[in-house]
């Protein structure tokens, strides 16, 4: 079976998640959706194969969700992700207990993406 699993992560505010998504993790904006104007918005965002949906649309989802994503080159995204300047969140490259190397960001809407690298004996 070939499917693809998208995430959707509750949000309050369209410039502040733009910001964090698309600014401080690097992400781009395929698309966005509202029924109409003043009405929530709906839109999906990217990297690479990671593809996140987020909505303000009160009954879509809860926020403080945590999404887990396995990557292959932990330190490239580390040094891309913090070389930028965002005050609201330093990541921290981290020994994980299964036995890879992860870090976790937050974002503005208590959401949290820890992106994994697993160890070679985990593979």
């Amino acid at each position: 079976m070939k499917c693809q699993v998208i995430p959707i992560l509750r949000i309050f505010d369209e410039e502040k998640a733009k910001d964090f998504y698309l600014g401080f993790l690097g992400m781009k904006l395929d698309w966005a959706h509202r029924f109409e104007p003043g009405f929530p918005i709906y839109m999906q965002v990217s990297k690479g194969d990671l593809v996140l949906h987020l909505s303000e649309h009160s009954g879509d989802c809860t926020p403080g969700s945590k999404v887990f994503v396995n990557v292959e080159d932990l330190d490239a995204l580390y040094r891309e992700v913090s070389s930028r300047q965002y005050t609201y969140c330093k990541p921290g490259i981290e020994q994980a207990p299964w036995g890879g190397r992860c870090f976790t960001v937050t974002d503005p809407f208590s959401n949290k993406l820890l992106f994994n690298e697993a160890s070679n004996e985990s593979r």
